[in-house]
């Protein structure tokens, strides 16, 4: 199924990509040309970290000065001791695009959590949750590590684990509850050609590797000079620390350690940015598995012009 009718504008656009590769300041170009051809848009925001109250320079969170008057939806939503789980974020999430959409304006989905914006842009559902098993997943975990959890998981259903990776114990329990609880592997929730859950057109940044990893690490680098070793202490009287999401998000970890004396600043900085070039990796391959995507350079000159022609707006 193609996502969009080619004659048709788009009445709803997604800005996906690894993180560093411009998508804030790409979806903040296209709401500013669109409203040129006097036609609102708002943005969803589709980055799990960006829900959270209080965590942004680790989350390169736009300012609300730095927003243009653009009007952000799914943005300071939760406390950081509320789990983030997609099956929450899902309905949320598609009830903003559809808010938006009723009003006439264009919706604009941006974000960088793989699993995030695939519960808004394809139709599939996630399964229930059962507190008894995953008490008992939850157990062994905080007993043995993810490391065995993950082995059982690999034999299971060798395409989640490798999604997931080792060390995510969080998701890792996720998987294996859904399993047991379904009989099928977790990656069956995601099908191999899903269906659309609205007509949308998708526009993918890329950055060549080695262009990428520098900025990455730039960035990095830019959330200690801008403060987030302060940011997360006046996080912590807020439990930080007890947030099952918040508290393992890239870079709060880090510098929740490094405040506690249990990592170094230079440490806490390389393990921050070894960890997000893991996860830009992990990034790009999900997004390459979209099969309808426009994919733009993130440096083009012409990229704003670009998608507004892939979406019919030209």
């Amino acid at each position: 199924m193609s996502p969009t009718d080619s004659a048709s504008p788009a009445a709803f656009i997604a800005v996906v990509g690894a993180t560093g590769t411009g998508k804030s300041a790409l979806s903040l170009d296209l709401a500013e040309s669109l409203a040129a051809r006097d036609i609102r848009a708002e943005i969803v925001n589709a980055d799990a970290m960006q829900l959270y109250r209080g965590m942004d320079i680790g989350t390169a969170k736009l300012p609300e000065a730095e927003r243009r008057g653009i009007r952000h939806h799914m943005l300071d939503v939760l406390d950081v001791t509320d789990e983030a789980t997609v099956a929450r974020y899902q309905p949320e999430a598609r009830a903003a695009v559809d808010a938006v959409a009723a009003t006439g304006a264009v919706p604009i989905l941006v974000g960088g959590s793989g699993l995030y914006v695939s519960s808004v842009l394809f139709d599939f559902k996630f399964p229930g949750t059962d507190p008894v098993v995953r008490e008992r997943l939850e157990a062994e975990l905080a007993a043995k590590g993810p490391g065995e959890l993950f082995r059982r998981l690999h034999a299971a259903d060798p395409i989640s684990s490798a999604s997931i990776g080792p060390s995510n114990g969080r998701r890792i329990v996720r998987a294996l509850e859904v399993i047991e609880l379904t009989g099928k592997p977790f990656s069956a929730g995601l099908p191999e050609q899903p269906r659309y859950w609205r007509p949308v057109t998708i526009i993918g940044l890329s950055t060549p590797r080695d262009e990428l990893v520098p900025r990455l690490d730039a960035r990095v680098t830019g959330m200690w000079a801008d403060g987030l070793i302060a940011e997360v202490q006046g996080l912590l009287p807020r439990g930080i620390e007890r947030g099952v999401t918040a508290s393992r998000a890239i870079g709060y970890a880090q510098a929740i350690a490094q405040i506690r004396g249990d990592l170094s600043e230079a440490d806490a900085i390389e393990q921050t940015a070894s960890l997000t070039r893991r996860y830009a990796r992990r990034q790009v391959s999900w997004f390459k598995r979209y099969a309808h995507t426009h994919w733009l350079d993130y440096d083009d000159p012409a990229r704003v012009e670009a998608a507004l022609n892939a979406a019919n707006y030209d």
